[in-house]
């Protein structure tokens, strides 16, 4: 039986992210569930399943682009925990962040590094001091 976009995407979703990408899906059910689906279909399904780059690099590029755009911090701490995940070091995440100062301006990357920190003490990577 072949594998639909939204089976394949749920796969990926779940490699990256776990449980918490699959909150992400659930909370949208009740309100928008083709929106739920399509968040599964078109970027894991279609996208994140593309041969051109692995998982790191892809996390990195989602952390430095949700970075730049500075309001994204829910699904900016979703990718954080993906990047981490899937091999990305804690400093690599703060340096993709430090990155984006140049390019994005410095409250974006100051906004990036909250919740790069709030990731890290979820996962008890820093302490809460």
């Amino acid at each position: 039986m072949a594998t639909t976009r939204y089976d394949a995407g749920l796969a990926k979703l779940r490699e990256i992210d776990g449980a918490a990408g699959e909150s992400v899906i659930d909370a949208l059910r009740d309100i928008a569930p083709d929106l739920a689906r399509y968040t599964v279909e078109f970027p894991f399904g279609d996208i994140y399943q593309r041969p051109g780059l692995d998982l790191k690099s892809r996390e990195i590029a989602t952390v430095a682009a949700l970075t730049a755009l500075g309001h994204c911090a829910p699904q900016l701490k979703v990718h954080i925990h993906g990047a981490l995940n899937v091999g990305v070091s804690p400093e690599q995440v703060v340096e993709v962040i430090i990155q984006m100062a140049v390019y994005a301006g410095f409250p974006a990357a100051l906004n990036g590094t909250t919740a790069a920190r709030e990731v890290f003490i979820e996962r008890g990577l820093i302490d809460n001091d």
